[in-house]
């Protein structure tokens, strides 16, 4: 299982990591990190409260696409591997001509999607307070 789980998420995680580095590195030169420090804050705190903070919400923004890919991707490494899962059953199903099969699948997989993004939606306003529904 650890191939499978590597070759699966091996680049989203660079991504991830690449994509959080270039926005910390961003908001460390803002006021608003300027100021904490003049405040006498620890280093600390001004990284993980303030700038790590802010620095998630374009990180967020990526993961409902990152998951849509990750879940279509498991297609692939579920067939190639032999691991039995919905994956290869979609495929199995889709050479099968069996549509009523294809259509489940299909409705799950697009209720993960959308349970994923509304996730995605919720942990905005935690990260971010400014980001709130009125």
């Amino acid at each position: 299982m650890i191939l499978p789980t590597v070759t699966l998420s091996a680049a989203p995680a660079a991504y991830i990591a690449a994509l959080l580095r270039s926005t910390l590195i961003e908001n460390l030169g803002e006021d608003f990190i300027r100021t904490a420090r003049a405040k006498g804050l620890r280093e600390s705190v001004v990284l993980f409260k303030h700038a790590l903070r802010n620095s998630l919400v374009p990180v967020l923004t990526v993961m409902g696409p990152l998951t849509a890919a990750l879940l279509t991707g498991s297609f692939v490494v579920e067939y190639v591997f032999a691991i039995p899962g919905m994956g290869r059953f979609f495929i199995t199903a889709v050479t099968d001509r069996d549509y009523p099969l294809i259509m489940g699948v299909t409705l799950v997989y697009t209720a993960l999607l959308i349970a994923a993004n509304l996730l995605v939606d919720l942990c905005y306003s935690y990260v971010d307070p400014r980001i709130r529904a009125h």
